[in-house]
């Protein structure tokens, strides 16, 4: 369960076609044949359960997405937010690894995570200092109030993982 957990989590954080090998490195589960498996199942729930969201496969490749006929909502409620959606998922990734090193975003979400990355600095939610030839990449007090997260329940999270 807590696999699938994984894969779960990566789907919905990065929101791109990731491969099975891309979700074995991010995951750390090794059996690619076992997260195929478990793709397909959640898959299969997605579609049992009449969710609003969808996992696609094109190409070998997975995605979370949202069903077309819901994309309409969602228009509306990424305009009203402060961070586009983009950059909320680069925060994300940031968040769960939490330090991070920049050169370990920029692989998961491309390079279009370094405007994603100057905008959470600007705008407080990050910090970043030199770490050999990349940066490292650290959450500051005001993403914790502002998300409404405790940080020492936040370690806890990674520390089991």
């Amino acid at each position: 369960m807590e696999d699938k957990n994984k894969i779960e989590a990566i789907l919905f954080i990065t929101g791109k076609f990731l491969s099975v090998s891309d979700i074995s490195n991010m995951t750390g589960i090794k059996s690619e044949e076992f997260i195929k498996e478990t793709l397909e199942n959640l898959k299969k729930d997605y579609e049992t359960r009449g969710s609003s969201l969808d996992i696609l496969n094109h190409e070998g490749k997975w995605k979370l997405n949202v069903r077309k006929e819901y994309l309409h909502l969602t228009d509306n409620l990424l305009s009203d937010t402060e961070l586009d959606r983009p950059t909320q998922e680069t925060l994300a990734i940031v968040a769960y690894k939490n330090p991070v090193l920049q050169s370990e975003v920029i692989k998961i979400r491309g390079n279009k995570a370094y405007d994603h990355i100057k905008i959470l600095k600007e705008e407080g939610f990050i910090t970043s200092e030199k770490s050999g030839r990349t940066r490292l990449l650290k959450l500051t007090p005001k993403f914790f109030e502002y998300f409404d997260v405790v940080e020492d329940n936040l370690k806890l999270k990674n520390e089991k993982e």
